[in-house]
């Protein structure tokens, strides 16, 4: 095309209409509201701006509630970062209040977890260590990890009860603010999803690939009767951007293909990133209304909790009642002989 026989637009025929008739996504009242003095954590969250993650902490939070007020399934799914910025405490917290049903996790998020439980510290410099040879090579983790991977097919249980338990058993510095082994003691679903070669426990002898691959399978199969009683309830994938909703996207189609209800379910994923996986395995394609978080494990998570917690408080001055294996009025498709029974 030339450029003089390009068309010449009268833009004096262009068509404009008053502000005030023109569709607007933002209103004063949308306007975040700062506080002169300090105030309580429900004044504050009110003052937020209401628009975008203002907006969908708020929403999940309310939706958390709800759920467990009316006796539905919240489960939350983990990655290994979670653990190492020190946020297990917030989620051991839901737990014993009774208001986080169930717990999964990747092997990374496991081997955090046990050993802040027996040592009571994690997390390797990975750089200078690879190059030294020395990564992933600390005795402890690799023997119980091991040990209990051969406990489990001994015993016929999933891989994270039998971490639990094996930390319950070896009562360690960081035992009270370990995942597996409050859900242990709790007795509700814990379960660990390996992709095997991805974890440093993946590199001993000692590890037997069958009892690793049984345990691993009974663990989804227990999280996929978990996702089975999640019509009316809440999904939290938290710090994981590929195993864990990967494996969610599988357990919501075995129980979809089962012909059962997740009508009501609300997922969120919550991250410093949204990803491909989390997006469309999490938030897109189960079908359910999807919340994105976006922003740093160490501030979401405690911020998310404390809006629970104060949102309990303030529904129900009473304190807390201990927590619960299965919720009044919850629908458990596993009693129904469908899918085995979660955490047994």
């Amino acid at each position: 095309m030339k450029r003089d026989s390009l068309p010449r637009l009268d833009l004096g025929q262009l068509q404009f209409e008053p502000l005030s008739q023109r569709p607007s996504k933002v209103t004063l009242d949308h306007l975040g509201k700062p506080l002169q003095a300090a105030a309580d954590l429900e004044t504050w969250l009110d003052s937020l701006p209401d628009v975008l993650a203002a907006r969908g902490i708020k929403r999940l939070r309310d939706l958390v509630v709800q759920a467990h007020e009316r006796g539905r399934s919240v489960a939350a799914a983990i990655g290994g970062h979670v653990v190492k910025t020190g946020c297990a405490p917030y989620l051991i917290d839901l737990l014993r209040r009774g208001v986080l049903d169930a717990v999964a996790m990747n092997g990374s998020a496991a081997i955090h977890d046990l050993e802040l439980a027996v040592a009571g510290h994690t997390s390797e410099d990975v750089g200078p260590r690879l190059v030294a040879g020395t990564f992933g090579f600390a005795r402890e983790t690799s023997s119980l990890f091991a040990e209990a991977c051969d406990r489990a097919a001994e015993l016929e249980i999933g891989l994270g009860q039998a971490l639990g338990e094996l930390i319950l058993q070896r009562d360690g510095p960081g035992t009270s603010r370990s995942l597996l082994a409050t859900a242990a003691s709790l007795g509700v679903p814990a379960t660990v999803h390996v992709a095997v070669g991805t974890d440093i426990v993946h590199m001993t002898p000692a590890l037997d690939g069958k009892s690793l691959g049984q345990a691993t399978l009974a663990d989804f199969r227990t999280l996929t009767a978990v996702v089975s009683t999640l019509d009316g309830g809440v999904w939290l994938n938290i710090g994981s951007a590929v195993v864990m909703p990967e494996v969610f996207l599988k357990a919501v189609s075995i129980v979809r293909n089962l012909g059962l209800s997740l009508d009501g379910l609300t997922t969120a994923n919550l991250d410093f990133e949204q990803k491909y996986r989390g997006l469309l395995n999490v938030l897109q394609r189960p079908g359910a209304e999807g919340i994105a978080l976006t922003g740093h494990h160490e501030l979401m998570i405690p911020l998310l909790h404390a809006a629970i917690v104060s949102k309990l408080a303030a529904l129900s001055p009473s304190p807390t009642p201990p927590a619960r294996h299965r919720k009044q009025g919850s629908s458990n498709h596993a009693d129904r002989g469908v899918l085995p029974q979660p955490g047994r």
